[in-house]
Formats: C-alpha cells, structure tokens, sequence
C-alpha cells in the first residue's frame, strides 16, 4: 500500500515521536529529552511555522506522545473517536498549501498554532488517510520480544514484522540462528 507522500512522511515522523517515549523500543529511555532533540526532530521531518525553542515547547510536544500512543493500542474502529478529538482539539481547518520542495498538500492547522498541536492535527490527518484506505492493519507494534516500538507497515506485502527503532529484525534473526544452532544434534 502506497500512501501520498505527505501522509507518509507524517506517519514516518508520527512513529519517530512516540518511539521517543521510554516505553518504546529496546530501552526504557526517554529520547526526547531537550530542545535541541525537538530541534533535530523538526528539521528531519520538516515541520514548519511558528516555534518557540523553549522548554515549555518541548513539555508541549513530549504531552502529546501518549496520545498518538494510543493509536497503536486500537483498532481501526476504536482509532477514529481518538483521531476526532485530536481535530477537535486542534480546530482542525485543512486547506491546500505548497512550500519548500513539496507540492500541494493538506496542513490543517494555523501555522502559528503551537508546534504540539499542529504535530498533533497533522498526525491525525495522515490517520485519517489510513482509516479511509482501511489499511490500519498496517499500524502495529514491534514483533520483537525484547520491543515496543511502533512503526506503520509500508512495505508492499504488508508483511513486516519489526520497528526500525532498534535494529529489531536483525536481532531476532540472530536469536533464531543461535538457538536452531544450539539445538541442532552435534
């Protein structure tokens, strides 16, 4: 399933966020931690509009990681109450916008609306795109015993199985390897 490049790369800085989260992943740490990570976090996914580089920003968008959480917790019918609100509460307006290197897509918030909110609208827009393709099989947690990252399945078969938070797939191949070599007959 290809989803349009604006929706994909929202859900690509979506699962990057909640991935920050200390119950995400292979570690119990919390990633996003100061300004300068909120900094690198919005010039790789390229968030534009107001900022305000402060430690309130920050506790701003760390608050809406447990939220977005949520939508890894439910399924397709149990996401939509949650993406609604996430709208509601951005008084979500989408219109049609070209900038930088993109061509037209959909931003749904002021862009001089906290960074926290518009993060938040645009993740539920790009929900709101896969709730519509019904492909929200797609949106899953880390098969990996030691993992609870998230990630969104893009691949075209719909057949991964791991995060790329912590080098997940290698590992449990190795796993596998070693214990199908320790229980071989000498």
């Amino acid at each position: 399933m290809a989803f349009i490049r604006d929706t994909e790369l929202v859900l690509r800085a979506a699962v990057e966020l909640v991935n920050t989260l200390p119950q995400t992943g292979t570690t119990d740490v919390d990633t996003l931690t100061d300004v300068a990570a909120l900094d690198g976090f919005t010039v790789r996914h390229g968030y534009t509009g107001s900022r305000r580089r402060d430690a309130r920003e920050l506790a701003e968008v760390r608050g809406i990681r447990p939220r977005l959480l949520e939508l890894w917790g439910v399924d397709r019918d149990g996401a939509v109450p949650l993406v609604n609100a996430m709208l509601a509460d951005g008084r979500a307006l989408p219109q049609l916008v070209r900038h930088d290197d993109m061509d037209w897509h959909i931003h749904a918030s002021d862009p001089e609306e906290p960074l926290a909110m518009r993060i938040l609208v645009e993740a539920a827009m790009a929900f709101v795109d896969v709730i519509r393709a019904d492909e929200y099989g797609r949106v899953r947690v880390c098969d990996a015993d030691d993992c609870a990252g998230v990630y969104v399945d893009f691949s075209k078969n719909g057949s991964k199985r791991y995060c790329d938070a912590g080098n997940c797939g290698n590992r449990m191949n190795v796993n596998a390897y070693r214990k199908r070599k320790a229980e071989a007959p000498v």
